[in-house]
């Protein structure tokens, strides 16, 4: 069966996006450790900050990872390009949706769901995520990604050797949307 141009079976091209939003995390911890809190720290500071209000200089990013993937999608199916890059567009879509509903809503709370994490997979992301949180400034945190964590336990001793080393100015509990109440959760 063929979708689209007809170029590719479906089932390769369920391939392609799945592989791409897989691809994606790595493409997202690099963009984060090296964009964001690299030459782009003037967008993404508002995001390690106490604030209020609806939106975020950070938010810009999710604008940004959105272009190309309505591109490819664009491009794939309107203007020839083929079923391959309509498949990438919309596997970088998923891997935005994804973000979205890990970190925005189950980590940050833009969206009250009341979920809580329970399984252990669940637990280690969002502790890993508040680790990330609790360093004042845009060198010496940690756990970069957003689907993938390492071990809590070696994420703890890199922050400290991190704030021994000078890098890193630690808070006490993390600071970001949604952190600030629940840290006793995590």
């Amino acid at each position: 069966m063929h979708v689209f141009h007809g170029d590719i079976p479906l089932w390769l091209g369920l391939l392609v996006a799945v592989l791409t939003t897989l691809a994606m995390e790595l493409v997202a911890i690099l963009a984060h450790r090296y964009v964001m809190h690299g030459f782009l720290w003037s967008l993404h500071k508002s995001h390690h900050e106490p604030r209020t209000g609806r939106f975020e200089k950070n938010d810009w990013f999710g604008v940004m990872g959105a272009i190309p993937s309505i591109f490819l999608i664009f491009a794939g199916s309107l203007l020839g390009w083929g079923d391959l890059a309509t498949w990438i567009g919309i596997g970088i879509a998923g891997y935005g949706a994804i973000y979205f509903g890990f970190h925005d809503i189950i980590v940050h709370r833009r969206i009250e769901t009341g979920y809580v994490p329970r399984s252990a997979y669940m637990k280690r992301i969002v502790q890993a995520h508040r680790l990330h949180h609790v360093v004042q400034s845009k060198e010496g945190t940690v756990s970069f990604g957003f689907l993938w964590a390492p071990p809590i336990a070696e994420l703890q001793r890199q922050l400290e050797a991190n704030r021994r080393a000078g890098k890193a100015v630690i808070r006490q509990s993390p600071v970001g949307r949604g952190l600030e109440e629940d840290v006793a959760g995590s």
